[in-house]
This record gives C-alpha cells, structure tokens and sequence, in this order.
C-alpha cells in the first residue's frame, strides 16, 4: 500500500468506529482486525502503519468527530507531509480550504465538570498515554518471585502484592505458565480491587458484577478456601470464566441473573455475604488509554443511565451483606458521579452503615473512597470504597 492507500484505509476505519460509538458496536481494535481480514493484500508494516494512523486519530480528537475524513484531516493539518497525501492516487479525495476537521482535544467538554475535582487538566493526557501490561500471579499455586524469575524483563509492581509489569511489547497467552494458569493479564489497579476485599479463607464473598471473573480468580488466588461466587447478568460474558477458572484451578461457582430479579435469585446470600463486591458497569473513563474511544461512546444521557444503575446495583448488595459484613464498591471511572458522589448519596439513606478506610497508603482518599489515576499511581483509573453494614 501506498502512504496515501493507507491514509484512505485509516479513514475507512474511522468510519467504522465512528458508527460503532454512535450505536454502541464493537471496539476500535476488532473493527481493525475485521477490517483487514477482508483486504489480504495488505501486509503487516501496512497493517501497523494503519493501525497506527486510526489511534493516533482517536486519541487526539476528544469530541466524537463527524467522519473518518475530519478526524484524520484534523490531524494532517499538524503534519505538512501527511496533508500533502490528500489528492494522490488511491488516497482521499483533495483537501478544500475551509473544510471540516476535528479539533485536537484531551477529553469532550462536556465531560471536564463530571470529573472528580482530584483529576484536574494537568492529569488529562494521562489518560491517553500507552497503558503498561500487568500481570497476577495465582500465589495458590506459585510465588511472586518464582514468575519474576520466569519472566525475564519483569519487575514487581508497585502497589499491588500479587503484580509484575512487563515489557508492553510482551506476549503472555503463548507462555506455559499462563497455559498451567500461574498468571492472569489485569491491571494492578483492578488486582486492588481484589485487595481491597480484604479475602479470607473462610468467607463468603460474592462478586455481584463478575463480568468474566477477573476480580473472582483474584479473590480465588488470595483465599483458595473462601467461597466464592460470580455472578453476572449478561451470559456470554460469564461463561468465560468457566476455563479461566479451571486452568487457574480456582473454585469458583457461577449463577447467570435476571434483572431485575437479583435479590429474588440469590436466597441463599441474602443478609449472609461475608463480602460483596460490586464493580459496576460505569462509564469506562479510568480505561480510556486502552480504549480512547470510549470518549466517543459515552452521552450526558448514557452516564445518567450509569448512574442509576450503579445505585440500584449497590442497594441490591446492601440486602446481600451480613450485619457486620462488608461491600466493596468499585467503578473504573474517574467521574464524581460515578464514584465519590455515589457513595455518599448510598450513606445518606443508610445513616447506620459506615465507610471503612481502604488500601491504606494507596491512592488519593476521594470522599469516602480512595481515587486511583494513571498520573498519579500508573494504574488504569479507579474509585474504591469499603463500606461496613451495621451489625
């Protein structure tokens, strides 16, 4: 491919996104790989180069563009070289003075209020910058060291016990020691998650938003003899755990719900959880450096609806706990509304539960919660809170 095919590529990728943010539809990357599965003749330098082009386009346009065109020219108008691909053969048609392009924006305006007031501007490229690749170790079944030594180029990572980072480049699903399940991909920020539910080997822990399981076979991996239950509402999602489970030999079992019957389908948890952990379904906005167009996904109405479910959720967990017992709320969100505000709207009517101090030494305390950033503490962007029901 020429540089101009792959400008002209780029752009039809982008279109592509642009429609799948609008409705909802697959992730950039998927849409990357769909995209040239169709086009063999594409090599894999043009295969990266493209790539290339379509994330360097999303991350610099904050607002959602109108089309692949606009989002590309707002970044070709910064690089002369680029711009003078408009008009070759096989490459976009001849840019136009005074046409449309995407201006170059950290996050949406009208985002920047929803922001908790410990993520001013200063932290906002942050959110863009290339993610580290973490991994947990399964301590059930090896050491932290061992997995150092087995993973050259590793080193521990600082905040969570169970985490080594490696090189970005790294591949793990084709190492022998994910295969023997002894490590898991996740952020050291959601291993806090896991951390923050402080596991015990004789509890009851339900993991109420399970998704596939990550937090669950971390919670496994902690306290191997607890009881651990996942569920979640969305099938697909949860049968995933099952391998993931069986390779890591974690004795996890799964319950599929059906909202809005969640309390009805879980008598035998009902005011007997040791601990329960809701990670809510939430805006995305800690991960936007995985996954930057997710600026592009999310609407003053889509959070709104977040945020009501992130409240029924958390009062479906408060019938769930035990007296005396705990719940973990946690959101990959850096939006007050979705974090900080929630929980202090859950207090409000509940005056005789009580917040607990949580990850001590960690994060930045955010209300009654502690704020995890990736300016800050490296990890993916989080909000934590530990909450106590009176016994």
């Amino acid at each position: 491919m020429t540089p101009a095919a792959r400008l002209q590529a780029a752009i039809e990728i982008l279109d592509l996104v642009i429609g799948a943010a609008r409705g909802e539809g697959a992730p950039a990357d998927a849409i990357v790989t769909r995209y040239f599965k169709t086009r063999r003749y594409a090599g894999s330098k043009d295969r990266r180069a493209v790539r290339e082009l379509v994330f360097q386009a999303i991350r610099r346009s904050g607002e959602r563009p109108e089309s692949g065109r606009s989002a590309m020219l707002g970044l070709a108008l910064s690089e002369p070289e680029m711009l003078a691909l408009f008009g070759e053969g096989r490459g976009p048609a001849l840019a136009v003075e005074g046409e449309l392009a995407a201006e170059a924006r950290v996050v949406p305006r009208w985002i920047e209020a929803e922001f908790s007031p410990l993520v001013g501007p200063a932290e906002w490229p942050a959110l863009l910058e290339r993610a580290p690749l973490d991994i947990r170790v399964n301590i059930a079944r090896t050491s932290r060291e061992a997995m150092l030594a087995a993973f050259g180029g590793s080193v521990p990572t600082p905040l969570s016990p169970w985490g080594l980072r490696l090189p970005v480049e790294s591949r793990v699903d084709d190492r022998a020691e994910f295969a023997e399940g002894l490590v898991e991909v996740q952020d050291e920020g959601s291993q806090l998650i896991a951390l923050a539910c402080s596991p015990q080997a004789d509890a009851r822990i339900l993991d109420l938003c399970a998704g596939a399981g990550g937090k669950s076979l971390a919670l496994a991996a902690a306290a191997p003899e607890a009881d651990i239950l996942a569920t979640d509402s969305n099938r697909a999602r949860l049968q995933n755990l099952v391998p993931r489970a069986a390779r890591a030999g974690a004795r996890i079992e799964t319950r599929l719900l059906n909202p809005p019957n969640e309390v009805a389908e879980l008598p035998d948890w009902r005011g007997s959880s040791d601990v329960v952990l809701v990670d809510a379904p939430c805006s995305g906005s800690g991960t936007w450096r995985r996954n930057p167009e997710g600026r592009w996904r999310l609407t003053p109405e889509r959070l709104d609806r977040l945020a009501a479910s992130q409240a029924r959720l958390l009062g479906i967990a408060a019938e769930l706990v035990r007296p005396g017992g705990t719940l973990v709320y946690a959101v990959c969100s850096l939006l007050a509304r979705e974090g900080a505000s929630q929980v202090e709207r859950f207090l409000g009517e509940r005056s005789d539960w009580n917040a607990q101090e949580v990850l001590d030494g960690i994060g930045r305390k955010d209300g009654a919660g502690k704020l995890l950033t990736p300016e800050q503490d490296g990890t993916d962007g989080f909000f934590i809170a530990r909450l106590v029901k009176p016994c």
